[in-house]
């Protein structure tokens, strides 16, 4: 448990209340959850299981136990993530928002002045423009048809390299010269890195080498959208070390420091969203506002 003084960017910290809400981010590899409540901030993360609303019900548990709350307290949930669509909290008003939408408003309130977003998931990579007056979405594009830029396919070349996911970032920083790897297909670039090692190339280099090449196909949907400071990087991905190396050595930009894991970007977002529904007082209303909310 944190206060919002310790996680939330100051100029933004007067415009939350103390109305019980919950985000929840049910992606395709963690669920994570955030609660806001009286001046304090509970988090709550969980491996994403076969069904989307058990992993939810896992979440909330967890958060109503630190919190000392009971479920009928809370007063607002937001659902975002890839499963969603199927959450149900029962008696608990439900709103679902796009994880897009919840991703900037989170960076947001973490740094009032990001204006772009790298969020690397499971399955998916997105570059996202946010607008700081407000948090909101001004521009994205995603990768949800390749896995190269994800983070399965980081395991996969882990897995290769004889690596844990965990070990993985924090080899590539043994460098002292990055493989090159030129395939921008998952298949074409897993034979590489077979062929790499054949060659007997430094497991460190290859593994830098990946997050290199990673990061200039992301760096393709970063382009596309223009990059502007501050720059956040989110998702699980974010907190591998070498990634963030990577992603700063390849775009140029540092990437601004926050004061929680943004991996619980997405939650928190939804979460702020779900306290400024209640502020307005305009529930099934204020969501509609935002072109990219689903």
């Amino acid at each position: 448990m944190k206060k919002f003084q310790e996680i939330i960017d100051n100029s933004l910290v007067d415009e939350l209340t103390n109305d019980a809400v919950i985000g929840v981010d049910i992606g395709s590899r963690t669920g994570k959850a955030v609660l806001l409540h009286e001046g304090n901030i509970y988090t709550a993360i969980v491996p994403t299981g076969v069904y989307a609303q058990e992993t939810a019900d896992k979440l909330l548990g967890k958060l109503l136990k630190e919190a000392k709350l009971e479920k009928q307290q809370i007063q607002f949930m937001v659902g975002t993530g890839y499963g969603r669509v199927i959450l149900d909290f029962g008696d608990v008003p439900l709103q679902v928002v796009t994880e897009i939408s919840c991703h900037a408003m989170g960076a947001h309130y973490l740094n009032a002045n990001v204006q772009t977003i790298v969020d690397i998931g499971g399955q998916d990579s997105k570059a996202i423009r946010v607008d700081p007056r407000n948090g909101k979405v001004v521009e994205f594009i995603m990768n949800d048809k390749c896995a190269a830029g994800t983070g399965i396919f980081l395991e996969k070349v882990a897995n290769l390299l004889d690596l844990s996911v965990e070990r993985f970032g924090q080899e590539s920083l043994k460098a002292t010269k990055p493989s090159d790897i030129s395939s921008q297909c998952v298949v074409f670039a897993e034979s590489e890195v077979i062929s790499l090692k054949a060659r007997g190339e430094k497991r460190e280099d290859i593994a830098a080498g990946i997050h290199v090449a990673t990061i200039r196909r992301i760096k393709n949907l970063i382009n596309r959208i223009g990059l502007q400071p501050d720059l956040i990087f989110s998702g699980g991905v974010s907190n591998n070390a070498g990634m963030k190396k990577a992603l700063e050595d390849v775009v140029g930009y540092t990437v601004s420091p926050v004061r929680m894991d943004t991996i619980y970007a997405g939650a928190l977002g939804a979460a702020v969203l779900a306290q400024k529904a209640l502020l307005a007082n305009a529930v099934p209303n204020i969501f509609k506002e935002n072109k990219y909310v689903s």
